[in-house]
């Protein structure tokens, strides 16, 4: 019988070190795949609005940081591996007091946190800023529905349960929200804004968003607020100034204005769904 001829024992151990480090490499790469990860958003949106643009980019910032201060101690880690990967019981040389290294790895994250904090206070005091403007809408939500209306004006925008109500805002403009409730706590949430507010009963919570770019915008309720809550819609839609003007114009109806108050309170009062009366014009 003729004897297999065996490899060489160091090209066996190469081989061994080449799966190892083949493993070593597909593992963080297979992680990255699943999770999805899109670049350069990372998963967040852009932003249509200039509070939500300066969101997003801080995001991108975070996440950056993140993959390099990660990147950073794997590498350490992977030093500290290969390089005391003997075995045994030999300890690797040990020393104390190195005050370079120690100042080092001290100061450096304070900077970090410390940079973080600052652009994140930057970017917070864009959010809760309320820069003066002659665009206002007051929004109330209640179960479950929505109601714009532009004060100075009689032009009323509502709807509810199977409706779901347009607010029009001009682009390029701060618009100021004055944001109630009727009942419960409701949310107002818009996607592609990277906003949300809590609408709260006896509270009014004022905000300003300026939109950068025209459109129609999804918008719902994001607090669990009652039964009819996943139907509680609404659209932001971005315009122009002259079409925003225009569309005040002839939304402007005091009768349809009445009529809308008188079929919000009815629903106020009843607690059941109804079929209010809308004044959105060419919507």
């Amino acid at each position: 019988m003729e004897t297999p001829t065996l490899p060489p024992q160091g090209a066996t151990k190469r081989g061994g070190r080449w799966r190892r480090v083949r493993r070593f490499i597909a593992l963080p790469l297979a992680a990255l795949a699943l999770s999805g990860c899109t670049v350069p958003s990372f998963g967040a949106h852009a932003g249509a609005t200039t509070s939500s643009k300066s969101v997003y980019h801080l995001w991108q910032g975070f996440s950056i940081g993140a993959v390099i201060i990660g990147g950073f101690v794997v590498v350490l880690f992977c030093y500290a591996i290969l390089r005391f990967r003997r075995k045994g019981d030999n300890i690797p040389r040990q020393s104390q007091y190195h005050l370079p290294a120690e100042v080092l790895y001290t100061v450096i994250p304070i900077l970090v946190v410390f940079g973080l904090f600052a652009a994140t206070l930057v970017v917070e005091n864009k959010e809760v800023a309320n820069p003066k403007t002659n665009v206002t809408v007051d929004v109330n939500a209640f179960q479950w529905g929505w109601k714009f209306t532009y004060p100075g004006t009689s032009t009323v925008v509502i709807g509810q349960t199977t409706q779901a109500p347009t607010m029009v805002i001009p682009v390029n403009t701060n618009v100021h929200i004055n944001l109630t409730s009727t009942d419960v706590i409701h949310g107002f949430y818009v996607k592609e804004f990277n906003f949300s507010r809590y609408a709260l009963p006896g509270v009014l919570n004022q905000f300003t968003i300026q939109a950068v770019k025209t459109g129609t915008f999804f918008g719902q309720c994001t607090q669990l607020c009652g039964l009819y809550h996943s139907l509680m819609f609404f659209d932001v839609k971005v315009v122009t100034m002259p079409q925003y003007t225009a569309w005040l114009a002839s939304t402007s109806n005091p009768a349809a204005a009445a009529e809308a108050k008188a079929t919000t309170n009815q629903q106020t009062d009843t607690g059941v769904p109804t079929k209010p009366a809308t004044s959105h014009g060419d919507n």
